[in-house]
């Protein structure tokens, strides 16, 4: 089982001057990771524990930081 979550959920960005421009990688990087199969995601599903981030959420987040030249999980954390 995998924490639920939606990228069509309502929120409102801490600073209205950081806002995505309609051309910005991260929406080539949701395309592409959101026409994955399901069945590709299956391998990472576990019953027992605390349920997990969604594995579609955490490809995105490495992707849209691989594009920016950041390959460090501190250094990812750092950009949010």
């Amino acid at each position: 089982m995998f924490k639920h979550y939606t990228m069509n959920q309502v929120v409102l960005p801490l600073d209205f001057e950081m806002k995505l421009q309609e051309n910005d990688i991260a929406y080539a990087v949701n395309h592409i990771v959101e026409h994955i199969p399901e069945e590709s995601f299956v391998g990472f599903l576990r019953e027992t524990g605390c349920p997990a981030y969604h594995p579609r959420m955490m490809m995105k987040i490495i992707l849209c930081a691989y594009t920016q030249s950041v390959f460090s999980g501190r250094k990812i954390e750092g950009l949010i």
